[in-house]
């Protein structure tokens, strides 16, 4: 298959450059994900799309090495680079490496702890004690997240009191309060209701301005509403990556097509 990439960002312009990437979860005998090649530019919104099972979400998380904790799998040809580091290397540190790039599940999971503890729980695990930093963190990230408004007034409730769409903005907020440079979403509103999914989607519009998202999707019409960029896998491999605009409007590649017409998927 022939990777079509209509969109060629510049080096400079990409935070993540993925080079001729190949992944197994047996030991290299088969190969989930088998030479894919991107670059996902800073600032910007990339969805993945693509039918179930065609190594969207193990892609994603190759980008954390969320796949490390399974012990069979392997890279098995090219390199992954986040901001000019290949994040495989030797000397990595995977918990620096995760401060840096943070994720979103599918399934909210919020911790049970307080609402402000669930927010402060990777600053206090970074070392940070001093009250005053820990709540004005707390406060950003919960606004940021858009959250602020509905909980300022029940900061010590527990966090699992919350709706799912309010659980899914809490993790957001977790999330966003170390600072992270990328932010990846596996199927973040998959959970919710539609409601609660336009509030997610609002956000991540909102936090384009300060982090580069890269979400996993199943919604077409999601990733068409939300994405600047996006790929559509098949099979484990790229078929085709462009503009949000190409892809759903004039794609080069005929799988693309048929996938994003609805003939099959």
């Amino acid at each position: 298959m022939t990777n079509s990439t209509s969109t060629d960002h510049n080096a400079d312009d990409s935070i993540i450059a993925i080079e001729d990437l190949s992944f197994s979860y047996d030991m290299g005998k088969t190969n989930t994900l088998r030479n894919i090649s991107l670059k996902i530019p800073e600032g910007r919104v990339t969805s993945f799309i693509g039918p179930s099972g065609c190594g969207k979400s193990t892609l994603l998380r190759c980008l954390n090495r969320m796949n490390d904790l399974v012990e069979t799998s392997r890279i098995t040809g090219g390199r992954i680079e986040i901001l000019g580091q290949d994040i495989n290397a030797p000397d990595v540190d995977v918990i620096e490496l995760r401060k840096h790039v943070g994720m979103l599940f599918q399934k909210y999971n919020p911790f049970p702890k307080s609402i402000y503890e669930n927010v402060a729980y990777g600053l206090r695990v970074q070392g940070v004690r001093r009250m005053d930093i820990l709540d004005q963190a707390v406060e950003e990230s919960l606004r940021k997240a858009a959250l602020w408004l509905e909980v300022k007034d029940r900061l010590d409730s527990s966090a699992l009191e919350l709706s799912g769409g309010q659980q899914q903005r809490l993790c957001i907020a977790r999330t966003i309060a170390v600072k992270p440079r990328i932010i990846l979403m596996d199927e973040p509103c998959s959970a919710l209701d539609p409601i609660a999914t336009a509030r997610i989607e609002e956000l991540i519009a909102e936090l384009q301005d300060d982090f580069t998202i890269v979400i996993v999707t199943h919604n077409m019409q999601q990733a068409a509403r939300v994405s600047d960029q996006t790929a559509f896998f098949y099979l484990g491999e790229l078929v085709e990556y462009a503009d949000t605009t190409t892809i759903f409007g004039n794609p080069k590649a005929k799988q693309t097509e048929d996938y994003i017409s609805g003939r099959f998927g």
